[in-house]
């Protein structure tokens, strides 16, 4: 199509965005969330008014957790479709650095459109403009390029006519995937210049997917034909690439047992024969015995984080060989893993014809048998109604109430390390953590995006008092669209894993539960009046059995629905898990730290041996 058309930067970018498609024939952005402000009203602003039945703008109330929304739709999405923000300049886009990086660290797409200062500088300096004393084209969205895949700024109308398809290349591309600033400034956004038509012409946006290199899939091979324990850590790749069937399919035909991360969660049914659950620092003894003795470890769709290598510790036999299948070349290289770069559905398949009828022994059932025999009890209703209920006990409550389409889902604090170990997802998608960047304030705003990702499913949020009080906004706006998810806010009164850690390093209770902070009045927080001064549904509930009535209940409501109870802050899962490296002070006047680091310096030489 040939001609011209006149449009404002914003109006383009917007037209742009709109027609831009995936596979299955839908945009692949899904709306826009927007506060705007003198840096986007004008321009943006009044761009998306005019194609607000084209493309949706939802209005949230911190820019950070708009993201966090975006950030949960795209992962619940398995990144087949996104969402974009929109701040002002100055505070509005600095609020949007940490989910940036949240979503850099999870290999998850974000379109992010920040305001910018004026570039013909007319008015220098603007309203919330943050002046380089050295560098005169410096502005805060510069703190958006470590933290972003792609970062470009908008200084001339036209320059959208390269950077808008670059940064849908990234949002797409598996092995680059991750979040895109265009920082706009705002009067190019309101700058006119004449497109050319066929730049608006719709696009699809296939999932490119790599297959493996001869010579790599053929070392990998022989190498796990050569094995006698190997075993598969399955990462959040394996969800992305839609490749759990692929992975149930290859585990049975070769008989390899399966360890799942934080993010790889959910990739095979808990109940699955091969599925010996999690692994790492929050993992299952059945799990870890596993690993521990491994002569191989493929992983698929892992970035081998420490809590999965349990800060790499976990892999004790001395003539184990480690592979990674990746779609990302950084990846696939790490700590000197033999690379099977490719796609994890293509991979799985191309690899599983390269080992032909080769076949594993299978681990002893029994590793599953007995940790399921010692965790189990921890999560049925304590015999004293009227004892205060573990966090165990409250996860025990939420999964008798839950179903096939239960998502449950959370980021930090105590649950994260509680749900690895003790939750059982029955299928895929059913397990949602943002355990790469452990962000909090992510479970609300999150959990709305995941109930826009997938409005058939039932969406439990579980979250902490402390992650709850750090942000909460959007629940108001959950309120405001009629969109039901359940919380359940587990109040602990502070900051309990913390607490917990401090503990196990030697430290004394400091800063971290609220009676041992600072203050001059007790703190005591009306949780479920804030949930319904926001516009939820809301009760407080006494008790394991008043919370599985109230969880009843939760799954009628027509808008988002807070369950609160208070927890007993201490208690945790002895069993399973690894070591995890934090650091104790090598001088201390307490003893418990001093015996603490003795113990430290024997893990670290073991670990260096090793």
């Amino acid at each position: 199509m040939s001609g011209t058309i006149r449009l404002t930067a914003a109006q383009a970018l917007v037209k742009y965005i709109a027609v831009q498609m995936n596979e299955d024939g839908v945009p692949f952005l899904d709306g826009i969330w927007a506060i705007f402000g003198h840096g986007n009203v004008a321009g943006l602003g009044e761009a998306l008014f005019a194609e607000r039945d084209v493309i949706q703008t939802y209005r949230g109330h911190n820019e950070q957790t708009m993201c966090h929304a975006a950030i949960a739709y795209a992962k619940q999405q398995g990144r087949r479709r996104a969402m974009a923000v929109t701040s002002s300049i100055g505070p509005g886009a600095t609020n949007m650095v940490t989910a940036a990086a949240l979503a850099h660290v999870n290999r998850l797409p974000i379109l992010l459109l920040p305001g910018d200062v004026f570039a013909n500088r007319g008015p220098d300096p603007v309203l919330q403009q943050v002046e380089d004393f050295n560098d005169g084209t410096i502005s805060v969205n510069d703190c958006f390029r470590p933290v972003v895949r792609y970062f470009d700024r908008i200084t001339r109308p036209e320059q959208i006519l390269t950077a808008l398809p670059r940064a849908f290349a990234t949002m797409t591309d598996p092995a680059d995937c991750g979040p895109v600033c265009l920082a706009f400034c705002q009067d190019v956004q309101a700058e006119a210049y004449d497109y050319p038509v066929a730049f608006f012409e719709p696009r699809i946006w296939r999932q490119r997917r790599i297959g493996a290199d001869e010579g790599e899939l053929g070392r990998v091979a022989e190498a796990i034909r050569g094995a006698k324990a190997p075993v598969i850590v399955a990462g959040g790749g394996v969800h992305y690439a839609g490749a759990t069937e692929a992975l149930r399919t290859f585990a049975e035909r070769h008989s390899i047992p399966v360890v799942e991360s934080q993010a790889g969660k959910s990739a095979l049914a808990w109940d699955h024969p091969l599925n010996f659950g999690p692994v790492g620092v929050t993992g299952a003894s059945s799990a870890n015995a596993i690993c521990e003795a491994a002569d191989l470890v493929l992983g698929v769709g892992t970035r081998f984080q420490d809590f999965t290598t349990g800060s790499w510790n976990l892999f004790q036999n001395p003539q184990r060989k480690l592979i990674s299948l990746n779609v990302a070349a950084y990846d696939a290289m790490k700590h000197g893993a033999m690379p099977l770069q490719c796609d994890a559905l293509r991979g799985l398949r191309e690899l599983s014809e390269a080992l032909g009828d080769f076949t594993a022994t299978a681990p002893d059932s029994a590793l599953k048998t007995a940790w399921f025999a010692a965790v189990d009890p921890l999560t049925d209703a304590p015999a004293d109604g009227n004892a205060l209920p573990t966090d165990q006990q409250v996860i025990g409550a939420v999964q008798r109430a839950s179903g096939l389409d239960t998502v449950v889902m959370c980021a930090a604090g105590t649950m994260p390390g509680e749900l690895h170990k003790l939750w059982k997802a029955p299928r895929a998608g059913g397990y949602h953590m943002e355990y790469g960047f452990s962000c909090m304030g992510y479970e609300v705003a999150g959990a709305m995006g995941i109930k826009m990702a997938q409005p058939e499913r039932d969406v439990v949020c579980m979250v902490g008092d402390g992650s709850y009080l750090m942000a909460n906004s959007e629940l108001a706006t959950a309120a405001m669209l009629g969109i039901p998810f359940t919380i359940v806010l587990s109040d602990n009164r502070g900051y309990g894993c913390i607490n917990r850690l401090q503990l196990g390093t030697g430290g004394a209770e400091f800063n971290n539960l609220l009676v041992h902070a600072h203050h001059v009045n007790p703190s005591a927080i009306d949780f479920a009046a804030h949930a319904a001064s926001l516009g939820a549904q809301s009760v407080h509930v006494q008790s394991i059995a008043e919370l599985e009535e109230a969880l009843s209940t939760a799954k009628t409501a027509k808008g988002p629905y807070v369950v609160v109870i208070d927890t007993d802050p201490y208690p945790s899962t002895p069993d399973g898990g690894s070591w995890w490296d934090v650091a104790v002070p090598e001088v201390s006047g307490r003893d418990e730290v001093r015996q603490k680091r003795k113990a430290y310096e024997a893990q670290m030489r073991a670990r260096v041996m090793g």
